[in-house]
Order: structure tokens, then C-alpha cells, then sequence
């Protein structure tokens, strides 16, 4: 019985992927992912369906469950030896970088007065692989959908600005192809947009892109454990405010719980992708299916997302975005000055 109470939420969630697919697909050039698209018609098609019963089981089934099987599925796509041997040479701009969104994400998100969760989901869409950590880190640290839903759109936004401007700035600044792969790599922010930004430059320099952004996928996992640990420490702060015995804190709040298991399965695929000669064909379906999990599990998300929750917020999660995404291209682009790359 309650594998039947999942199932007309995790249906509309594949039927949204399916739409979301489709509509890519049509687009001429990638301007927007179908993860985002599926999250849009979500929050729009919530609207109509807020008091509808029936799909909440499947929903939040599918933008947790779900989720977390796609991230363990996105591991196979990363072999660990090939990627590390390219990262070699940006992983100096990865490290400033990086700190540039945390750090810097830190003391903005508390200027602009958002929650350290959803600040926290942004710097870490800008600063790792977009939409995938933001995916990875939002259970962990029990966000809310409406954050993810927030950090999503501000990531998004600058993705749409970053594939048609890096090309015409690496040309005027006369990168090379190495060069431009390092920096697009290291500061758009999603997978599919740094491969477009890439090859609009040249298909070398698409190569190298896409190389050294599976670098910083690897960023995933001390991420989402720091982030665990983060949130364990949290709760276990608040639960002390609250007057809560010792024993219960432990209890409650075990590593046990808490720690991000998938996290290993994402970590353990992509051991077996580097030990092993898995077949090409193998690794690109299981690519495929992780994206279409994703995007199912995006379209949730947004099925669980109020519009009136998001203009509570306003512009700031906005602004935090576009200044970290800002800072973030400035500084990759002064490393690799001072390393003479460029």
C-alpha cells in the first residue's frame, strides 16, 4: 500500500522530466538546463495542485530518495585518475576560487540577512557544479525546497549571462584555448553550460572545460561531509538552547544519522569508473539516467514550491548569487594571470 501512495507523485515528477526533456531539446542554442525548466513548470503546476494530497507521499519520495540515487549514478561519469591529471594545472584556480564562494558567501549571505542555508546552497551551486551540489547538499542539511528552489534560479540566471559573454571576453582578452578551458571550467558554474560556454569557444577549449569541471565535481564529497557535520553541530546547539538532556541529544542526533551515506555510493561509483574498463556505452547511459533522475527530481521540488514563498524573499538570494558569481569569474581570471596561464 504505500508503494501505491508513491506512485502518482513520482509519475507527474517523470511526466514534468519527460516535458523538460522535450523543451531542451527544441532549444537552439542551451540557455537553460531541463532541470531548471522542470523546476519552473513545478512551482508553476503547484499553483493549481498546493491542496492536492494525493502526490505528496511520491513527491517527497522522489526529491529525496530519488535525488540521492542520481547522485550515486553520477559517479560512474567521473574517472577519478583521468580528471585529477588535468586538475593538476587548475587546481590552484579550483582552491581561490572555492574560498571565494564560501568565505566570501558567508559574509555576503549574513549582509544581506538570508538563512545559512540557502546562502550556503548558493555559494556552493556557484562554487562546485550548479544545480548537482546543490542537489547533493540540500538533504544534508535538510533545506527546504523553497531554498533549493531560490539557489537553483540564482545560479541559473548567471549561467544564462555566462555562455554568451565568456566566449566574447576570452576572445578579447586573447586567451588560449587552455586558458579559457581552465577559466570556464572553474567559474561557469553548471556542467552543461560550462560545455557550451567550452565549445563556443573552440572545441579544444571545450575539452578542457568540460575536463576540469568534472575536477570540481570531485568537491562534492568533503563538501556535502563538511556540510553534515555543519548541521549536525547546529542542531545539536539549537536542541541545547531548547534544555534537552544529553542522552536525548545523542540519540536524536547521531553520526550514524546524519552523515551523508550516498555520498559514499557517489564516491565508490566513481573508484569502480577509474579501477575498471567500463564500456563507454555503459558509462553514457548511466549519465543519461542520472540527469533524467535529476531532473524528476527537480520537477518535485518545484512541485513542492510555493511562488508566494519565493517573493517572500525577495531579490537578495539574487544579488548573493550574482555577486558571488561575479567574484568568483574575477578571481579565477587573477589566478590564472599570476600563474601565467593567461
Amino acid at each position: 500500500m504505500k508503494v501505491l501512495k508513491l506512485f502518482p507523485g513520482i509519475l507527474l515528477s517523470i511526466l514534468i522530466a519527460f516535458v523538460a526533456c522535450f523543451i531542451e531539446s527544441l532549444l537552439p542554442i542551451h540557455l537553460i538546463g531541463s532541470a531548471v525548466i522542470a523546476m519552473f513548470i513545478g512551482i508553476i503546476l503547484n499553483y493549481f495542485l498546493k491542496n492536492t494530497c494525493v502526490f505528496e507521499n511520491g513527491l517527497k519520495f522522489t526529491s529525496k530518495k530519488i535525488l540521492k540515487f542520481a547522485i550515486i549514478l553520477l559517479g560512474l561519469s567521473l574517472n577519478i585518475t583521468t580528471i585529477l591529471n588535468v586538475g593538476k594545472m587548475s587546481l590552484m584556480v579550483m582552491i581561490f576560487t572555492l574560498l571565494t564562494c564560501f568565505g566570501g558567501g558567508y559574509f555576503i549571505g549574513k549582509v544581506l540577512g538570508l538563512n545559512w542555508k540557502l546562502s550556503n546552497l548558493i555559494s556552493a551551486g556557484t562554487g562546485i557544479c550548479g544545480g548537482s551540489a546543490i542537489a547533493a547538499i540540500a538533504p544534508t542539511i535538510d533545506a527546504d525546497d523553497n531554498d533549493v528552489a531560490y539557489a537553483m534560479s540564482a545560479t541559473f540566471l548567471f549561467d544564462m549571462a555566462m555562455i554568451v559573454l565568456f566566449p566574447i571576453m576570452g576572445k578579447a582578452l586573447g586567451m588560449s584555448d587552455e586558458a579559457f578551458g581552465i577559466w570556464a571550467g572553474t567559474a561557469v558554474n553548471d556542467t552543461s553550460s560550462v560545455v557550451a560556454t567550452g565549445y563556443a569557444f573552440s572545441e579544444a577549449a571545450g575539452d578542457f572545460a568540460t575536463m576540469v569541471k568534472l575536477t570540481r565535481t570531485l568537491a562534492i564529497i568533503p563538501t556535502v561531509i563538511t556540510f553534515a557535520f555543519i548541521n549536525l553541530r547546529l542542531k545539536r546547539k539549537e536542541a541545547i538552547i531548547n534544555r534537552k538532556s544529553t542522552s536525548k541529544l545523542k540519540a536524536k542526533f547521531s553520526i550514524k544519522k546524519v552523515f551523508p551515506w550516498f555520498i559514499l555510493g557517489f564516491l565508490g561509483m566513481a573508484i569502480v569508473a577509474s579501477v575498471f574498463q567500463i564500456p563507454t556505452e555503459v558509462v553514457s547511459a548511466t549519465k543519461t539516467a542520472s540527469k533524467f533522475l535529476m531532473v524528476s527530481a527537480l520537477a518535485a521540488i518545484g512541485l513542492n514550491t510555493s511562488f508566494g514563498d519565493l517573493k517572500k524573499s525577495g531579490i537578495r538570494p539574487m544579488v548573493h548569487g550574482f555577486i558571488i558569481s561575479a567574484l568568483v569569474v574575477i578571481v579565477a581570471l587573477l589566478v590564472e594571470m599570476a600563474m601565467g596561464i593567461v
